[in-house]
């Protein structure tokens, strides 16, 4: 039989912004009830394509074809109203509003073209609410005061709220435990099922296995591979199309153990901390030179613990102490005088000021040693941020460039050299690859390692189990806010901890 009319077809499609070419002649299909993954590094042309889709950027030149007729995508209204709705990554709510009001924001239910009828919307935002499984989510709570995962639920009730045809999902899985991956992927499975078309974006390469059905692969504003296969092209090849090597982890070696000699004394130890609701009481000794890993799912406790540490939390029992010295508890301030550092799981909301320059972000912890009697000495902080950048090998190399224009894991360098050139003796770290492509993670691994091996202290959360045990010199297992394991990384396997983290057991 001959393939089914493509329902989405983007054919030769460019873009360029000031000194660069986001896309390079790009083609895409997407067939009626589909899961099209579409892959690539950070920086390949993925979110210019989806925007391009949305109506929020115009194609230099390309054709898009709906139901096989040629259309311009002016505005993302004009998308919507032909039946795309996108679901960003960074998820575009107002915090503000609760949840009825975002999902319903622009298309209110209005009596005589103006009185809006909440008590309707409020009723439809329970019905779409319950559909994706969640009817716990109150209509009238404000968005800012719910969970990451319950915000994901929101943007796509909100996307649902229309009569949508294909929905582009960026990321959609990044911030969700596996419980909130396979409920995601059961509502995806329904709506192919009614004829939505899917599109994909997503780092997890073994997400793909479990609903794709086709798979495009962006590589330098190009598309180098497209409708293979999603189940049974060989992740090897993917990842090869994607950065020319054929290893999704590539983490650095550990080095060597020291010897029988003491260890040395822990630069930060803490001591039987804990927040009612959230974690019970932890104690955890960080040494110099070493990497600590918290392995647990989304929920488990494993932000607020180290949100705790560095005093952006207040502790109900405990301490903490940077070289045996107690901190004042519930005081940023007086962590980051002791030398503790964060790179937060919200990089862009919480670590990065977006539209400031490179150097300013990376200046920001610094900025009393690069003043005089008040005044920032702004050749000094120039100098200063270069010289942290260059040695992470942050690109592009220009710190005049605003951080909001680099890719996820330049970002993330950001943040890191911000804390090497504050010169802190432990660094926290809470999903520091989250959004970052396989490419870019390599070189943020080798960086903390090579941090740790200069003598840092580095207490790392992650999602992703392999990363955790890939990195870590010792991992903590977390489970509802209380640690079940501790072990030598080398002694654990990704099946063991995610048992430990799902049935909680300890060890034998």
């Amino acid at each position: 039989m001959p393939p089914p009319t493509p329902l989405l077809t983007m054919s030769a499609i460019t873009k360029s912004f000031p000194g660069v070419r986001a896309l390079d002649g790009v083609d895409l299909e997407v067939r009626t009830g589909e899961v099209h993954c579409l892959l690539g590094q950070n920086g390949a042309g993925k979110s210019t394509l989806i925007k391009v889709l949305a109506g929020a950027h115009r194609p230099d030149s390309g054709t898009i074809t709906w139901h096989g007729e040629r259309i311009a995508l002016t505005s993302p209204i004009a998308a919507m109203r032909l039946g795309i709705a996108t679901i960003y990554q960074e998820l575009d709510l107002v915090e503000g509003l609760s949840a009825a009001d975002n999902i319903h924001l622009g298309h209110e239910p209005t009596t005589a073209g103006f009185l809006v009828r909440r008590k309707d919307a409020r009723a439809a935002t329970t019905r779409l609410l319950a559909r994706l499984g969640h009817p716990e989510i109150d209509p009238a709570r404000l968005v800012g005061e719910l969970p990451a995962a319950q915000r994901q639920i929101v943007s796509m009730a909100r996307a649902l709220s229309h009569d949508v045809r294909l929905i582009v999902m960026d990321e959609p899985s990044a911030a969700l435990d596996p419980d909130e991956v396979d409920n995601l992927f059961r509502i995806v499975g329904d709506l192919t099922a009614e004829g939505v078309a899917v599109i994909h974006i997503s780092h997890r390469l073994e997400e793909i296995r479990r609903i794709g059905d086709r798979v495009t692969v962006l590589k330098d504003g190009r598309a180098v591979a497209g409708g293979l296969p999603a189940k049974t092209t060989p992740t090897r090849d993917i990842v090869a199309l994607m950065t020319g090597r054929d290893t999704e982890y590539a983490f650095p070696r550990r080095p060597p153990p020291t010897g029988a000699g003491p260890p040395p004394p822990p630069v930060l130890r803490v001591e039987g901390l804990a927040r009612a609701g959230e974690f019970t009481a932890l104690d955890l000794e960080l040494r110099p030179g070493e990497i600590v890993g918290i392995a647990g799912l989304v929920g488990s406790g494993r932000s607020e613990i180290l949100e705790t540490i560095y005093g952006a939390r207040r502790p109900t029992a405990g301490r903490v102490l940077v070289d045996g010295t107690p901190l004042r508890p519930g005081s940023v301030r007086s962590a980051v005088r002791a030398g503790i550092g964060l790179a937060p799981e919200e990089r862009k909301a919480q670590g990065l000021l977006l539209i400031e320059t490179v150097t300013r972000n990376v200046s920001l912890a610094a900025l009393p040693r690069l003043s005089r009697a008040g005044w920032v000495d702004r050749a000094a902080e120039r100098a200063a941020a270069e010289r942290a950048t260059r040695e992470i090998s942050l690109r592009p190399d220009n710190p005049d460039a605003p951080v909001r224009t680099l890719s996820g894991g330049n970002q993330q360098k950001a943040v890191l050299a911000r804390w090497l050139l504050r010169g802190c003796k432990a660094l926290l770290l809470d999903e520091p690859t989250r959004g970052v492509d396989v490419g870019a993670r390599a070189e943020l691994y080798a960086v903390i390692r090579a941090l740790a091996d200069e003598g840092l202290a580095v207490l790392l959360v992650s999602s992703e189990v392999p990363e955790v045990l890939g990195l870590a010199d010792r991992v903590l297992v977390l489970r509802e806010g209380t640690v079940v394991h501790t072990a030598d990384a080398r002694d654990l396997d990704e099946h063991r901890v995610l048992d430990l983290v799902m049935e909680g057991s300890p060890a034998a």
